[in-house]
């Protein structure tokens, strides 16, 4: 399954992408997500990643550790492809 998540940067890791991710990439791991892509917005979200796991309490556990260590504070949406979103209309 794909989640998108929407962050803002903790004013602490702004500028730290390297120290970031030394810490991030080994979580990600753990949990059993994988990023697909990461862009760095400006406007009302710092940066979006779209992620890849099979477990949404994973996904979830992503969201609330990056937020008790002040890395980001995110918004998280599950994105369904338009093969998934083609089934589901069949069932309407």
């Amino acid at each position: 399954m794909k989640y998108i998540y929407y962050g803002t940067m903790g004013s602490d890791w702004a500028t730290r992408t390297e120290d970031r991710w030394k810490i991030v990439a080994p979580k990600l791991q753990e949990l059993g997500i994988v990023i697909e892509a990461l862009y760095y917005t400006q406007g009302e979200f710092d940066f979006v990643e779209v992620v890849e796991c099979d477990d949404p309490q994973a996904v979830l556990a992503y969201s609330i550790w990056m937020a008790k260590e002040g890395i980001a504070r995110t918004r998280t949406m599950p994105a369904f492809s338009k093969e998934n979103f083609d089934d589901a209309c069949k069932k309407v």
